[in-house]
């Protein structure tokens, strides 16, 4: 049984080959912006953070579902896609990208909570039969601590860390140290939900420990 991520992220393939797995790498071939646009436009609003993390998961997810056997031949296994976003005090944030960004980020989290939305979607792919899609969306609320420095802040934004992350934050690596609590699933926060996973790839009738392939 092979699984394959549909994603570049670091973070998520880290916590896979933790988790006793070592995946198949395909890049989604989606782009997020217009997405995310076209459904917005479609509904006339913005979409709450929950339902556009699970659209994009399922995006990426069913993009490189449709192809992959052309790509890998007698492909059997499941296919996961995945999306984050933080939101805190009514905003919802992606990535920073400008160390501007990330800096006006923190300030307004220091010492606030906010809420991580993490979208699911697995497909089980077999020889002659087609996809089969299960999805779920896990949260996870993070703290953060109150006494962050501006010397701090500095220092971490300047490492590059955060402006390519979710809400300017990891939770297992440099920014960790500056985060005090956190409710749910710690796997949520650093990219996907392993717990979410397993459930989801018992729905579609994979046993979980079947999945691992490392030492």
């Amino acid at each position: 049984m092979r699984v394959c991520l549909a994603s570049t992220s670091p973070a998520r393939l880290m916590l896979l080959r933790q988790a006793g797995i070592e995946p198949l790498i395909i890049a989604p071939a989606v782009d997020e912006d217009a997405v995310s646009a076209a459904a917005a436009e479609e509904r006339g609003a913005a979409l709450a953070p929950e339902e556009l993390v699970l659209l994009l998961a399922r995006a990426k997810a069913a993009d490189v579902a449709g192809r992959i056997t052309d790509e890998h031949p007698g492909f059997d296994g499941i296919v996961i896609g995945g999306d984050s976003m933080f939101a805190i005090g009514g905003e919802v944030h992606g990535k920073p990208y400008t160390p501007h960004a990330a800096r006006e980020r923190w300030q307004r989290m220091r010492g606030a909570t906010g809420i991580l939305h993490s979208g699911h979607s697995v497909f089980r792919v077999a020889p002659g039969t087609g996809p089969v899609e299960a999805t779920a969306v896990a949260e996870a609320a993070v703290s953060f601590a109150d006494d962050v420095t501006d010397a701090e802040l500095e220092a971490y934004i300047a490492s590059g860390e955060p402006l390519h992350v979710a809400g300017a934050f990891t939770v297992d690596s440099l920014g960790g140290a500056f985060i005090t609590r956190v409710e749910g699933d710690p796997s949520t926060v650093v990219g996907m939900s392993l717990s979410t996973l397993r459930r989801l790839a018992g729905e579609l009738g994979v046993v979980w420990t079947d999945l691992w392939s490392r030492p």
